[in-house]
């Protein structure tokens, strides 16, 4: 299924539609600020090792982060953070980056990584904000992003729906996606240190 949801105003009624075929345990396909992602409720155990499944990954071992509407659940997710840390992050979301923080035990075990981080994303695009907010917890987060693919077929929200449409249960188009990931930051260690670059310097 594919589905236009307008960028600047989406409609409540689709993003209730969205998040009813994500209570029932579907993967969809959405925009970010940056890659479009693969994505599905977190709390559904079935619907990541589904999305591990598409990605040809093990769920334990890859790199899931987490879509947040805001930073308000940050300690339901995460170990406490410093005040500086947690002053960064504010600074710089919503925006382009994710930031790697200690995991706590209300992180699903499936989604630890053996190092017990967890990525967290608060992307500057309204549809997934609305979608996360109206679902109450976080969305899984993974881009469509595969070596070798051509341009095109992960940033066109049709091909993106070509491509994946029989492996997913929506496509949302919300036009056209970037092409630079995530910045990602690594928080855990009480240093910041930026393990990939992005399109945006940290403020």
């Amino acid at each position: 299924m594919l589905i236009r949801i307008h960028p600047d105003n989406p409609s409540q009624r689709q993003i209730r539609q969205v998040v009813d075929l994500l209570q029932s345990g579907g993967v969809i396909i959405y925009p970010t600020d940056t890659l479009y992602g693969i994505g599905c409720d977190i709390t559904n155990q079935k619907a990541i090792e589904r999305i591990a499944r598409i990605k040809g990954v093990n769920a334990q071992k890859a790199n899931f982060s987490f879509i947040c509407y805001d930073l308000s659940h940050l300690s339901d997710y995460t170990l406490p953070v410093s005040n500086d840390i947690f002053k960064l992050m504010k600074r710089n979301l919503p925006g382009p980056f994710t930031f790697i923080l200690p995991a706590s035990s209300m992180v699903p075990k499936l989604l630890k990584s053996k190092r017990k981080t967890v990525g967290i994303r608060v992307p500057d695009n309204g549809i997934v904000q609305n979608i996360v907010n109206e679902l109450g917890n976080p969305v899984l987060s993974t881009s469509v992003f595969e070596d070798g693919i051509e341009v095109e077929y992960i940033t066109d929200p049709e091909l993106i729906h070509e491509r994946y449409g029989d492996q997913v249960d929506m496509v949302i188009d919300g036009g056209y996606g970037n092409l630079v990931a995530s910045a990602i930051v690594d928080c855990t260690t009480g240093d910041i240190e930026i393990v990939r670059e992005g399109e945006r310097e940290l403020e």
